[in-house]
């Protein structure tokens, strides 16, 4: 028999899931057909910074196009695209948009891929601030996320 101790804990177990769960969907946002999970930047103490998203999926059988993102925290926000140069290299290139496919995904990661790069950073980029971007997309309209700003593992 337990213990009535036990047997509150027990009752709240539900709870304290749902509250978990609850602020693990506070990370991720919808623009239209488009998931956006987890917006994160890395720390910087200088005027250029990098944010990513996690992952951003388009559910729609349309393709969409990320047009633009700002913050107030930037003076201006680049989307960047991994691409190669005259000589082949791969490079971090500025591109008008970022295409998702209908039923594509793509992963932003520190290093590779796509990223939304912060020009004229007003402040430094601290482990465990947050910030707040608006992100443009061609027919999921413009959508405010909230930035976590940690150290890539």
């Amino acid at each position: 028999m337990a213990s009535g101790r036990a047997r509150g804990v027990q009752r709240l177990l539900p709870l304290r899931l749902l509250v978990s769960s609850t602020a693990l969907l506070a990370r991720d946002f919808s623009a239209g057909d488009v998931r956006i999970e987890h917006p994160f930047a890395t720390p910087s103490a200088t005027a250029t910074g990098s944010a990513y998203l996690k992952r951003l999926q388009n559910v729609g059988k349309q393709p969409e196009r990320l047009l633009r993102a700002s913050t107030p925290v930037a003076t201006r926000v680049e989307l960047q695209a991994e691409r190669a140069d005259a000589d082949g290299v791969m490079r971090m290139q500025a591109v008008p948009d970022i295409v998702l496919a209908p039923g594509g995904e793509l992963k932003m990661r520190p290093g590779r891929g796509a990223q939304l790069q912060l020009l004229g950073l007003k402040r430094a980029l601290k482990d465990g601030d947050t910030f707040a971007m608006t992100l443009e997309f061609e027919r999921g309209g413009k959508v405010e996320v909230k930035v976590y700003v940690q150290t890539p593992r």
